[in-house]
């Protein structure tokens, strides 16, 4: 057994992680009011009418019906509604939200996120292990406007999986905040992070998720990338995700969640070090 394997997180580990780490957040933002009965049972009823039509048109079976259920039970009881919904459902949700949005293109957030991490100033280095594998990657650019104005003190909050493609809070054997901070650009909106450049990654496999995959013949691969919040007060967030030109699984995302926007091209300095830039536009909350 590689190292790797050994230290591979589990469906159930990871699936439990989301949920819990879902939960806390969820529980800071309650206060943003119930939604409507009306609109529930809009959304509710088109949902239904939904699954209804894909049982009539495939002629599902009672014992295809009896899987699903027990399939969802499995979901459940194994914590990874998180991971199913994020990998599958959010990038439609985002595509919706973007039609009323400006200013830099977003994507999902993923189940990895934790909050609350390290504040850095900028110039910042994401912490990291002392043998910390992977190419070093400075990260930099800045954060301005619609109008192309410097958004002083904006917060970078960014994570993103080490060079073997596992995430702190995650997996185990890794570091409490490893490769996450909040960093906050100078007064001319600049920033520069120093960090590892990430590797793409399965989305854990072994448990429900992960056999509907495998029963649909489909493929558990993630990009490369950086997950980034970048905000300011008075602006709208932007949740967003940045992968890497030529990167494996590019073009062919388990979470369907890339863009032609957000691909950076790093180029090696002569510090051997890679470096991309890339500015981030806020809009007006």
């Amino acid at each position: 057994m590689t190292s790797t394997e050994q230290k591979s997180p589990s469906a159930a580990g990871s699936g439990a992680s989301a949920t819990e780490v879902f939960r806390a957040s969820r529980a800071s933002t309650d206060a943003e009011g119930a939604v409507a009965a009306e609109r529930v049972d809009e959304v509710a009823r088109a949902v239904l009418t939904a699954v209804h039509d894909v049982i009539r048109e495939k002629d599902v079976s009672y014992p295809e019906f009896q899987a699903v259920k027990q399939w969802l039970m499995d979901v459940g009881e194994g914590g990874e509604w998180p991971l199913f919904l994020d990998v599958f459902v959010e990038h439609v949700v985002e595509e919706v939200a973007a039609r009323t949005q400006q200013g830099t293109v977003g994507t999902i957030q993923g189940p990895y996120y934790v909050p609350d991490q390290q504040r850095l100033p900028s110039p910042a280095a994401l912490p990291t292990r002392p043998d910390e594998k992977g190419d070093t990657l400075v990260f930099s650019g800045r954060v301005v406007d619609l109008d192309g104005n410097p958004v002083a003190g904006a917060e970078l909050d960014i994570w993103h999986a080490d060079g073997q493609g596992y995430y702190s809070g995650f997996a185990p054997g890794i570091p409490a905040g490893n490769l996450r901070a909040v960093v906050v650009a100078d007064d001319a909106g600049r920033f520069e992070i120093t960090t590892v450049a990430p590797a793409p990654y399965q989305i854990p496999t072994e448990g429900p998720t992960g056999k509907l995959i495998a029963a649909a013949g489909w493929h558990p691969w993630r990009p490369a990338h950086l997950h980034l919040f970048v905000q300011a007060p008075g602006y709208r967030r932007i949740t967003t995700q940045l992968y890497f030109q030529g990167g494996d699984w590019l073009d062919d995302d388990v979470a369907e969640a890339t863009k032609p926007e957000l691909v950076l091209d790093p180029q090696r300095g002569d510090d051997g070090r890679l470096h991309s830039e890339y500015d981030f536009v806020l809009e007006p909350a």
